[in-house]
């Protein structure tokens, strides 16, 4: 990654300003993150050598509360991926109304490469890197791309030996055997369903049993495709970074994640036929979700996507050049910063439940995120209809006009002192 990621990202946030109201004192607080950190984390491996992988946390903005976002394990983080991925979370945050800014953090390695042992090393020695900054009252990590809640409970287990205390409330999507709250790992997937189910009759009019091709068989891709075809869509394409089948006539996505479960990939699938990853992209069906990495479609594909309507589940799958392009085909775009608000949305429940001590059942979970997912859509969809404005675009005015409300409630003086005392 590079800076042009970021760079890509604030031109979604700059497109919005001319419809937002945004005071000068917070556009400038919003050009650059509150504080950025990287870090080297040793490990000794298995085998006895040295290694040495690069980490980072960024805290963009802590306005309205700590700073939440994920930590991610992939060998292509950046500083400039997680400053982007930080970015965007300070509008989900917003646009979802939680009591928190926006971080990321992550760590340059492949975790597929590691074993056990060595993981353990990993997510311990990352979370000693970085406990000065991180807190409960400060910045919450949380899962991401190849972090898990085993991964969590290793973390937060470490930042309770380093400050010789009990904080579960530090980091969310834990086991629940430390702390965590039923619901948190179908969390991103729920939420996106319920979008989708919100604003079905607006972007898929007069269909009953919509297609879908989704990219990213992961937890949050696979979990959707399963209450999609619950719901009689029909999944017709799915992929992970292995292998990319299709079935025109709606795959078995029980069988396909069974088949995942066993081998670790969708390789060789027991459904369906094997396409290249590249035209799963390009299928002709109603709705596309993107939920793998960022930058999936861009200049160069986005003329091939034939969807009616694309929903990110994955953070960034689409670059601003992809969004004109499809914009002037025709197709309708549902952002990142709604779709997959769910898991955030759940964190700060389980944040909730660490600091009072109290219990959330899975059906209180469940009801409570529901019904935050359709409050917050239905108020995109109202103003994207007032003001005749794009989803995303609709999405990004209603987390900036929220978040400078809490900016300018703050007073620049507050940044420097009484400067008249």
């Amino acid at each position: 990654m590079t800076d042009d990621l970021l760079e890509d990202a604030i031109v979604r946030f700059e497109e919005a300003l001319p419809h937002a109201q945004l005071s000068e004192d917070a556009h400038e607080r919003l050009r650059s993150p509150v504080s950025s950190l990287k870090v080297s984390v040793p490990v000794r491996m298995d085998d006895g050598r040295l290694r040495i992988f690069p980490g980072y946390r960024v805290r963009y903005d802590d306005t309205r509360g700590p700073a939440k976002g994920g930590i991610r394990f992939h060998p292509g983080v950046t500083a400039a991926e997680v400053t982007t991925l930080a970015f965007w979370m300070t509008f989900k945050t917003e646009l979802m109304d939680l009591p928190f800014g926006g971080g990321k953090g992550g760590v340059a390695v492949d975790p597929k490469q590691l074993s056990a042992s060595e993981l353990e090393r990993l997510s311990r020695g990352y979370l000693a890197a970085i406990a000065d900054v991180i807190g409960p009252d400060v910045d919450i990590p949380a899962p991401d791309v190849a972090t898990n809640e085993l991964v969590m409970g290793w973390m937060a287990h470490e930042y309770a030996k380093i400050n010789r205390g009990h904080h579960p409330s530090v980091v969310t999507g834990k086991p629940l055997a430390l702390g965590g709250i039923p619901g948190r790992s179908s969390a991103t997937s729920d939420g996106a369903f319920h979008v989708i189910r919100t604003v079905q009759s607006r972007v898929l009019p007069d269909i009953d049993h919509p297609s879908v091709a989704i990219q990213g068989f992961g937890n949050a891709g696979s979990q959707l495709a399963t209450r999609l075809a619950e719901a009689g869509w029909r999944v017709v394409g799915v992929s992970d970074s292995s292998a990319a089948i299709h079935d025109a006539g709606g795959l078995d996505v029980a069988a396909l994640r069974e088949h995942k479960k066993a081998t670790g990939s969708l390789a060789d699938p027991p459904v369906g036929e094997e396409i290249a990853a590249e035209d799963l992209l390009c299928l002709e069906v109603d709705v596309l979700i993107p939920a793998a990495l960022e930058g999936a479609i861009d200049g160069s594909n986005a003329e091939r996507v034939r969807a009616r309507t694309i929903f990110e589940v994955a953070n960034g799958p689409l670059t601003a050049d992809a969004d004109r392009i499809l914009d002037d085909a025709g197709v309708q775009i549902v952002p990142d910063i709604l779709v997959n608000a769910g898991g955030v949305t759940v964190s700060w429940f389980e944040w909730i439940a660490n600091r009072t001590g109290d219990r959330w059942d899975e059906a209180t979970v469940r009801e409570r995120l529901e019904r935050r997912m359709v409050t917050e859509t239905d108020a995109v969809v109202a103003l994207a209809d007032a003001r005749d404005l794009p989803l995303r675009t609709a999405a990004y005015v209603h987390a900036i006009e929220r978040l400078s409300r809490s900016m300018d409630a703050t007073g620049t003086a507050s940044l420097f002192g009484d400067l008249d005392g």
